[in-house]
């Protein structure tokens, strides 16, 4: 039986903006991860290693999967807290 990770990508140190954090991504966990003797590159037989889905919301993520049968594993969307201030706060003196 497939199984995968049903998850919402975190926003990478290099960008600015939360524009690819908002779609919901099915990515397959694979069987056979292995390392090439020869260039030591991480390679694997299963061709699902390189398929990611995008899903607008959670809930239609997990009825794709429910629907082919795949098992899952949910992980939880991390809120960020923003501390809104001016660019003046950054020359106060606490």
């Amino acid at each position: 039986m497939k199984k995968a990770i049903i998850y919402i990508p975190t926003k990478t140190p290099m960008q600015s903006g939360r524009g690819k954090t908002k779609k919901w991504h099915l990515k397959f966990i694979t069987k056979d991860p292995s390392v090439s003797p020869l260039m030591g590159w991480e390679s694997s037989k299963d061709t699902l290693e390189e398929v990611t889905l995008k899903f607008i919301t959670k809930e239609k993520a997990i009825e794709y999967a429910k629907k082919n049968k795949i098992d899952y594993i949910l992980k939880r969307e991390k809120k960020a807290n923003f501390v809104i201030k001016s660019y003046a706060d950054n020359f106060i003196k606490n």
